[in-house]
C-alpha cells in the first residue's frame, strides 16, 4: 500500500515570497495554452481567416481572466451558497481556496463571448480554436492538487496495487489517487482526442461541442472514484455535484455538435 509522499507544497522561496506548486501548474497550464493555440493558429483555415499569435496571447489574457471569476464564484454558488451568504467578505479570500472547474469553464464562456464581440469573430470560431488547448491546463491543475494531496479518492480495496493513504484525509484508509485518475482522464486523454479531432477543419462549432461532451462524460466517469466534498456528500440517485454539473455539459455539448453538424459551413483549407 502506497502513502501519499506529502510535498512541501512550497516549490522554491524567492526571500520573504514562497511559489507555491499549484501556482506554479497555473503557470504550466498557460504556458503549454500559448504553445499549442499559437500551432493552431498557424492552422491554414485559422490563418486564413487572419488569425495570429497576438489574438493567442490576447485570448489568454481574457481566460485568465474568466477561469479567476468564474472559478471562484463557481465555488461559492454552487458548493457554499449558504456559508458565503452569511460570510459575504470571505468571497473574495481567494487565498483560502476555493475554486470550482464548471463555474471557471462559465466564466471562460463568458470572456470568450467579449473577446469575440470585441474582435467582431463568430463565438463558436473562437472556442473552437482554445477547445483542444484546454485539457492540458487541466492535467496541470490536476497535479497540483495531488501534490497538495488534496481532492483524494474514496476507499479502495487494500490490494489494488496504486491504493494509498492521504494523511490529509485524516484517516489511515487506503484510497484511489483520483487527482490523478483526472490528469490521465480530462488531461491527457482529452486532449489527445480533441487534438486528434481538431487536426481537420471541422463546421463551426464542432470542436466545442466535443470538448463539451468529452470533458462532461470524463468528469462523470472519474467522480465515482473521487471523495465527495464532506460538506455535501452525495446528492439525488447517488451523484455528487461534480456528476450533476457534467451532465448539462454532456447534453449541452452534444446539441452543439448535432448543430453544427447540420450545417455545411466547415473551415476549409486555402488552396
Amino acid at each position: 500500500m502506497l502513502v501519499h509522499p506529502q510535498f512541501d507544497p512550497i516549490a522554491l522561496r524567492l526571500g520573504p515570497v514562497a511559489v507555491h506548486w499549484y501556482g506554479l501548474m497555473y503557470l504550466v497550464g498557460f504556458g503549454l495554452f500559448i504553445w499549442l493555440a499559437g500551432k493552431r493558429v498557424r492552422q491554414p483555415w485559422y490563418a486564413q481567416a487572419g488569425w495570429t499569435r497576438r489574438d493567442v496571447e490576447d485570448l489568454l489574457f481574457f481566460g485568465v481572466v474568466g477561469v479567476i471569476l468564474g472559478g471562484r464564484l463557481g465555488y461559492v454558488l454552487f458548493y457554499k451558497p449558504e456559508y458565503y451568504l452569511a460570510h459575504p467578505l470571505e468571497v473574495f479570500a481567494v487565498w483560502k481556496g476555493g475554486m470550482a472547474f464548471h463555474g471557471g469553464l462559465l466564466g471562460v464562456l463568458v470572456a470568450m463571448g467579449v473577446y469575440a464581440w470585441k474582435r467582431q469573430r463568430r463565438y463558436f470560431e473562437v472556442t473552437d480554436l482554445i477547445a483542444p488547448c484546454i485539457p492540458t491546463g487541466l492535467a496541470a491543475g490536476r497535479l497540483g492538487n495531488f501534490i497538495n494531496g488534496e481532492l483524494w479518492g474514496r476507499p479502495a480495496d487494500p490490494s489494488l496495487p496504486w491504493a494509498m493513504i492521504f494523511p490529509q484525509s485524516g484517516t489511515d484508509v487506503p484510497r484511489h489517487p483520483s487527482p490523478l485518475y483526472q490528469f490521465a482522464l480530462e488531461g491527457l486523454l482529452l486532449f489527445a482526442l480533441l487534438w486528434w479531432y481538431a487536426r481537420k477543419p471541422r463546421a463551426t462549432g464542432q470542436v466545442s461541442g466535443a470538448f463539451l461532451v468529452g470533458y462532461g462524460v470524463l468528469r462523470f466517469a472519474a467522480e465515482y472514484f473521487r471523495e465527495p466534498d464532506d460538506f455535501l456528500g452525495l446528492l439525488a440517485l447517488n451523484m455528487s455535484m461534480g456528476q450533476w454539473l457534467s451532465l448539462p455539459m454532456v447534453v449541452i455539448g452534444a446539441l452543439i455538435w448535432w448543430q453544427a453538424a447540420r450545417r455545411e459551413d466547415a473551415l476549409r483549407v486555402p488552396s
